[in-house]
């Protein structure tokens, strides 16, 4: 295990870098995010450890982060203030671009996965997502209909224009940018806060959700009046989860009662780890595109961690 302190800010999120399997970028908060600065931190995975390559601050906090698809040296990071950020982490100074649009804290970026797109989707406590032209910063649509914060936002991995919401309201929303004045599809997901929602890195119909009532659900898009599987374990609020890019049917969550545990929904006993190695709320997790069973997560204990857990062993 390879370990970093975020000294006196407090972990939010973290992703590896698509292009080098060594880097990882982690977004945190002082306060906890409740007043203060953010900082970004691009740290490299050495065989001393975890190394810090450079850090950025911004004057209000930090509470999502999304590598660029399209350059090795760009990020993009969420800010309380409403603003998105796109950093040049090789260069010094402040970011290349801001984004001004939402009228609250902005709690998820993601940048769009699939070839031909240059796009980014935040949302936001406003209750909006919004997707962005990153070339020109600007923003492209608002996408509304959410009656609660945003707290995810994730681009399908399958499909072009294709993104979910998540949301305090419940519910999971599927947005086409071919029409975007109002949702594709509404799943009323859970009857608590959806912290976090995902696609299935090997079926483009099925999304996870994950809430505070505790439990991930599965959607399968075609058929969404009722989820395809349900996953119980944690004791507190499912802060986010991930789905694996190596295993159809694996996933890994954290949580506010400082776990973080690895899932089989393929498995008649689908949690087949659990991880409790930090002291504090666990918000971050990602695994490496480029490593096979190697993870990273953040908390606000002031650590990031890097392992590699015995149930993704390509072993096993």
């Amino acid at each position: 295990m390879s370990e970093f302190r975020t000294e006196a800010s407090h972990g939010y999120s973290v992703q590896f870098s698509p292009f080098l399997p060594q880097r990882l970028a982690c977004v945190a908060c002082q306060h906890y995010g409740i007043a203060g600065s953010g900082s970004l931190f691009i740290l490299d995975i050495s065989t001393h450890g975890l190394k810090q390559v450079t850090r950025r601050s911004w004057g209000d906090g930090l509470f999502d982060v999304a590598w660029s698809e399209t350059s090795e040296r760009l990020v993009l990071t969420a800010s309380g203030d409403g603003r998105l950020q796109l950093w040049d982490v090789t260069q010094p100074g402040p970011p290349l671009q801001v984004y001004l649009g939402h009228e609250r804290e902005v709690y998820s970026v993601h940048w769009s996965q699939t070839r031909g797109e240059n796009l980014v989707a935040s949302g936001s406590w406003d209750g909006s997502a919004k997707v962005w032209d990153v070339s020109s910063s600007e923003c492209l649509f608002t996408c509304r209909g959410h009656e609660a914060a945003v707290y995810s936002s994730m681009w399908s991995p399958h499909i072009p224009g294709c993104f979910a919401t998540s949301s305090g309201d419940g519910t999971l929303r599927v947005w086409d940018i071919k029409n975007p004045s109002f949702a594709r599809l509404v799943i009323p997901a859970h009857t608590s806060e959806v912290l976090s929602c995902d696609w299935c890195k090997y079926d483009e119909h099925l999304v996870l959700t994950g809430a505070v009532d505790r439990s991930v659900r599965g959607w399968d898009l075609r058929q969404a009046r009722r989820h395809v599987f349900e996953l119980h374990g944690h004791d507190y609020a499912i802060r986010r989860l991930k789905c694996s890019p190596f295993q159809r049917s694996v996933l890994a969550t954290c949580s506010y009662d400082r776990s973080v545990r690895f899932w089989d929904f393929a498995q008649a006993n689908p949690l087949v780890q659990t991880i409790e190695h930090h002291s504090e709320f666990v918000c971050g997790l990602d695994f490496n595109l480029h490593i096979q069973g190697q993870m990273a997560d953040c908390a606000w204990d002031e650590m990031v961690r890097v392992y590699q857990p015995a149930c993704l062993s390509p072993n096993t």
